[in-house]
């Protein structure tokens, strides 16, 4: 899958309001019909246009930080199998095959497409985790014919596992990307 880099100018914007492509697309169509005809001068707005309304699309169906401390709080009152359960079902309904690892640094295995990830989801109510966990998901990676690692928490890391886990390349669910998630394949009630 194609993924900008985090600084190019598309990746910004989709991180900015929806509306900030759109001025872009606005500024440009009146800039370009100073010379263009007016057919060439839209034109050219159409990829702002179609960023302003996929970052549109994106946004509102991100949870508000009200919604996403509300689900995270819920998160942490469940149960190991219960949460553990909603991880699986969800990696299950975005096609992977999911087998629960019974004690070691992962929790579950996934395969897709004859690839393997790693997914380490046990302490996910630790309100700060530090780099321990992750050494041992990356440890756990590094072992096997693994292709990515996912770290999976409500809470939140500290400097040192954010920079860890951005240098090794390990995808960390929290936030409201757990709770979009997580709130796409069932809800979220404490046992």
């Amino acid at each position: 899958m194609f993924k900008p880099h985090k600084d190019s100018l598309f990746s910004i914007l989709l991180r900015s309001p929806w509306w900030a492509s759109l001025l872009i697309a606005v500024g440009l169509f009146f800039a370009s019909r100073l010379f263009l005809p007016p057919v060439a001068a839209a034109a050219s707005t159409f990829p702002w246009v179609g960023l302003a309304i996929y970052g549109a699309w994106r946004q509102m169906r991100t949870p508000s930080a009200a919604r996403v401390a509300e689900a995270l709080e819920r998160l942490r009152g469940l149960s190991w199998e219960a949460f553990s359960t909603l991880v699986a079902d969800g990696f299950r309904r975005e096609g992977y095959e999911v087998t629960i690892n019974k004690g070691g640094a992962a929790d579950l295995e996934l395969r897709k497409e004859g690839y393997v990830t790693l997914v380490a989801c046990r302490r996910w109510k630790v309100s700060q985790t530090g780099v321990a966990p992750l050494r041992e998901l990356q440890s756990a990676r590094e072992s096997g014919d693994v292709r990515a690692g996912i770290f999976v928490t409500a809470g939140e890391l500290s400097p040192q596992a954010e920079a860890f886990a951005a240098e090794k390349n390990l995808r960390v669910l929290r936030d409201a990307e757990l709770v979009t998630f997580i709130g796409r394949f069932g809800k979220v009630s404490p046992k």
